[in-house]
């Protein structure tokens, strides 16, 4: 039977994202979002469970078995660093691994917008990386953070769960602190970094009302703060935080967000033509007119102010880069609607193309 690290390895050789392993089947990698099987035997139960096993600790056998999920991230030498979700299926041990790149892309890497090299000169605020799972957020945060280190003398504290990319200090001081490891929880080490002299808190996900509270007052108190929600429009974002508290907590909370709010990125991945994937950005900015809409509750206004002079402002909506993307033949008109957030929107733009 093949033995982990040589599984790793094909997969970091496929230029994969993920490994799939699930009793039944032989192994799966996910290229260009595609689920394709490695030509490889089916895998038994007792098989993963080997194979998976030889990646923990006792203390981490000892969690899964008690808790029947695991999330943890490691390192193979020459190879990558990974990270692994454990789960049962039917009784039998399955993983999902993803794969994260060693290098450390830049924004240019990246080909993101310029306005993100201007988000991340702020010295307090928060800026939200939005998007489902597997669209990119940690790479995107992994390019910012990467930016201030290469330019900025800052105290960067990390709140992951598991620590994906890790930096090497270069102008920058990184602490990475991971959950279960290093902090009992987002809320509390957030608590706690505010008294371990931060400029930048990297919150890996922003789960529940203390963390969400804990990172405004964060923002608003002289830090830049960045964190990750699993929505899918930059307007559905601001509604997701203020619908996290109750309905009187909801002024304060806005009156909170409109002006500690920097801004919100909500990206996906898209696949090309010609192979490979895309990513596709919708950028809100917080200024007056987006800060005066949060305050008087009048979210659903965000997207028409969205739509004006985005030369200007540095906004963009999704519908935008979807039609630049189709004009260029970069996508097909199937996969742009699939992934629109505005379909009835987009038709209306294909129709005349």
């Amino acid at each position: 039977m093949v033995d982990i690290n040589s599984l790793l390895k094909t997969v970091v050789a496929h230029k994969a994202s993920d490994l799939h392993l699930v009793f039944g089947s032989e192994p799966q990698v996910r290229i260009d979002g595609r689920l394709i099987p490695l030509n490889l035997p089916v895998l038994t139960g007792k098989e993963i469970q080997t194979l998976c096993y030889s990646l923990l600790t006792d203390k981490q056998k000892k969690e899964f078995e008690e808790n029947y999920e695991l999330d943890f991230a490691f390192s193979i030498p020459n190879v990558g660093r990974f990270r692994a979700n454990y789960y049962k299926t039917l009784g039998e041990v399955a993983a999902a691994f993803r794969i994260i790149p060693q290098e450390i892309p830049s924004i240019d890497d990246l080909g993101q917008p310029p306005i993100f090299k201007d988000i991340i000169k702020r010295e307090k605020g928060l800026i939200l990386v939005t998007g489902p799972t597997g669209s990119g957020k940690s790479t995107t945060l992994a390019a910012m953070l990467n930016e201030i280190n290469n330019v900025e003398h800052k105290h960067i504290i990390t709140i992951e769960d598991p620590v994906e990319f890790i930096h090497k200090n270069k102008k920058s001081l990184f602490s990475h602190r991971e959950l279960g490891f290093d902090t009992k929880s987002f809320a509390v080490a957030l608590k706690y970094a505010l008294r371990e002299d931060p400029d930048v808190i990297l919150i890996g996900e922003m789960r529940d009302r203390e963390t969400i509270k804990a990172a405004l007052t964060a923002a608003e108190t002289g830090h830049l703060v960045f964190g990750t929600l699993h929505t899918n429009s930059a307007p559905q974002t601001i509604n997701r935080i203020i619908d996290v508290f109750g309905g009187d907590e909801q002024p304060q909370i806005r009156a909170q967000l409109s002006t500690s709010l920097v801004a919100v990125i909500s990206q996906a991945l898209l696949p090309k033509i010609e192979g490979g994937r895309v990513a596709v950005y919708e950028i809100l900015v917080n200024n007056p007119a987006i800060a005066n809409l949060i305050r008087e509750n009048k979210i659903h206004q965000i997207y028409s102010q969205m739509q004006l002079g985005q030369q200007q402002t540095g906004m963009q909506t999704q519908t935008k880069v979807l039609q630049k993307l189709l004009l260029q033949k970069v996508i097909d008109k199937e996969t742009a609607i699939k992934f629109s957030n505005r379909p009835e929107e987009l038709m209306n733009f294909i129709k005349n193309l």
